[in-house]
């Protein structure tokens, strides 16, 4: 008898985001779903760690899905998800479904969700991130009228055949991005944009005068007709393969004769 396929649902939205629900219905005929979350918002921490502190771990109820709350980041969920709850590697992780699309290499270094399938592929754990584009006051935000119908679909059927065929060869993370209000969707296998946040600072005074700042961001469109930032805003369904490698491609003999030219000295 084949043992029941376990998949660990885990996000950077929080445990009560409606992503994180849909996600977790959209793939329950596929094994055992198991809901290991931060236990609040804990977008942009990247693959941060709590090292230096203490992490609780609280079981609650999702409808009918076993759910733990963690109090730390996605990566510490994760962690966390197979060394204490599950007690074994999952054969799935998916995280999201975010609130919000995660592109670029702005959001590789930032993004909780992408963090998240990152900290799980380093355990050999095939992993996603699905993440819905959000517009205005949706961005961050867990509302009910967000429509997941798609992402949700796009999700499983992602999911189903990474638990049938494997990851794709060298491919550590499939970071997913979904467009809002697409009919039949089109898959486009992209890279990378640079970046997509022009930041800014907002100087503001406290009630004694004092200055403090808000970070801003605007949003870059790309001309690239290869990117992820292209694929989304012309509606595709933008399917970035991540790998945990982040060794820069550069010929070796130009590397080290550049190394040869430094000069240390006497300092």
């Amino acid at each position: 008898m084949t043992q029941e396929k376990t998949i660990l649902v885990t996000n950077d939205d929080g445990i009560r985001s409606y992503g994180l629900i849909a996600a977790a219905n959209a793939l329950k005929d596929l094994g055992k779903v198991v809901i290991v979350a931060p236990s609040v918002q804990k977008s942009g921490v990247g693959r941060s760690l709590s090292l230096f502190e203490p992490v609780r771990v609280s079981g609650v109820r999702i409808k009918e899905h076993e759910a733990y709350a963690v109090a730390g980041t996605p990566s510490d969920a994760v962690l966390l998800a197979e060394h204490a709850v599950l007690k074994r590697k999952p054969d799935l992780l998916v995280s999201g479904i975010n609130v919000g699309e995660n592109l670029s290499t702005d959001s590789v270094m930032t993004s909780g969700t992408i963090g998240a399938a990152l900290t799980g592929a380093s355990q050999d754990i095939p992993s996603i991130a699905i993440s819905l584009q959000a517009k205005g006051a949706h961005v961050f935000e867990a509302r009910s009228e967000v429509d997941f119908g798609l992402a949700a679909k796009v999700a499983s059927a992602l999911a189903s055949h990474v638990l049938s065929y494997g990851m794709p060869e060298k491919v550590d993370v499939l970071n997913v991005n979904v467009p809002m209000d697409i009919g039949n969707p089109r898959f486009k296998v992209t890279k990378l944009q640079r970046n997509i946040f022009d930041f800014r600072t907002i100087e503001r005074l406290d009630p004694l005068g004092n200055a403090y700042f808000w970070l801003g961001i605007d949003l870059k469109k790309s001309k690239r007709t290869d990117s992820d930032v292209y694929a989304l805003y012309n509606g595709f369904v933008s399917v970035t393969p991540l790998t945990l490698d982040n060794t820069a491609v550069a010929q070796e003999n130009t590397l080290q004769k550049w190394l040869e030219t430094l000069d240390i000295g006497a300092r």
